[in-house]
């Protein structure tokens, strides 16, 4: 058993006589809490607001229950923990599967015992553990670390949704990278990994911790800058962005070096959907890269504008 302590927010606004106490909980052999209590589901909110801990149960009567999965700390809470409700009356399934659906992670029959409890609560903290996993997972390229292209669609969606009465300009840049598989012909497959992460590290040192970074594919990165003040600022970007990726990189002690291409999409010029700025930003960085030269594509206005960072390494990658 693992021998942390977890960090517990306790609402009891049901107590009465033989009601749990918080310190039953380290006898029942599921590891200890540091307990938090308070009284009402106002007052809990509030502790949420400024606190984060690792699991929540909240002990509620019959009227309570009823009205959980619209009390607003339950979506303070469900992200980040593990959320378990106790009601002093049994839940209907119906309201337990409306419950789960919120992102709580168990309700427990009434008048569970404090081995029931603690063992619910060190289950339900290990599950969004591995939920986390899972989601972080889902949303990373595992060759670079960096956010996938679902990650960024979905991101760039509810940006837009965001900004649906007031369409302040965004820019999207699809960044292609050749060099990889020459690197991971010559050398294998970890080397090219290496490589994709130290191109990764060298975009995102070049923009602002505002800007989101992603990776594609194998051999292309993506770059929302998501507020834009002028038409020429994603021009500018791409230019710097390609440069910076025009210096040779060190892998093993030996000078490596890459071609870069870039294609612009623009939000709102070019579209108002995650999916569509982001066909026309593939669609410009392939024209981009078919050029033969180190340069960007604005979809837009489909026109060339060299970087005067040609690249002359190898560049047998398509």
């Amino acid at each position: 058993m693992r021998d942390d302590v977890l960090r517990l927010l306790w609402m009891d606004s049901a107590r009465g006589p033989g009601a749990l106490a918080p310190s039953s909980l380290d006898s029942g052999g599921f590891g200890r809490f540091a307990v938090e209590p308070c009284a009402t589901l106002e007052e809990a909110s509030s502790i949420l607001g400024e606190r984060s801990f690792d699991t929540v149960l909240l002990c509620v009567g019959e009227t309570e229950l009823e009205r959980l999965s619209l009390w607003p700390g339950l979506a303070q809470a469900t992200p980040d923990a593990a959320v378990v409700v106790l009601p002093v009356v049994p839940c209907a399934a119906n309201l337990a599967l409306s419950l789960l659906h919120a992102g709580v992670q168990d309700v427990l029959a009434p008048r569970a015992d404090a081995g029931d409890v603690a063992r619910a609560l060190r289950l339900a903290v290990e599950r969004k553990c591995i939920e986390r996993a899972a989601r972080k997972a889902y949303a990373t390229d595992l060759r670079t670390g960096l956010p996938n292209r679902q990650q960024l669609i979905e991101h760039m969606s509810q940006l837009l949704a965001l900004r649906g009465r007031e369409p302040a300009p965004m820019a999207l840049l699809v960044i292609r990278v050749e060099g990889f598989a020459t690197l991971e012909s010559a050398f294998g497959r970890e080397s090219a990994n290496v490589l994709r992460r130290k191109v990764a590290v060298r975009l995102r040192a070049a923009v602002r911790a505002s800007d989101v970074v992603a990776a594609l594919a194998a051999d292309s990165y993506a770059l929302l800058l998501a507020s834009t003040e002028e038409p020429l600022d994603a021009e500018r970007v791409a230019r710097k962005l390609l440069v910076a990726l025009h210096e040779p990189f060190t892998l093993s002690g030996q000078q490596v070096a890459v071609a870069a291409s870039a294609g612009v999409s623009r939000f709102p010029a070019d579209g108002t959907d995650a999916d569509v700025l982001m066909r026309q930003a593939i669609a410009a960085s392939v024209a981009a890269q078919a050029s033969g030269r180190g340069g960007f594509v604005n979809w837009r206005e489909s026109v060339w504008h060299d970087t005067g960072a040609a690249n002359d390494g190898d560049i047998g990658e398509r």
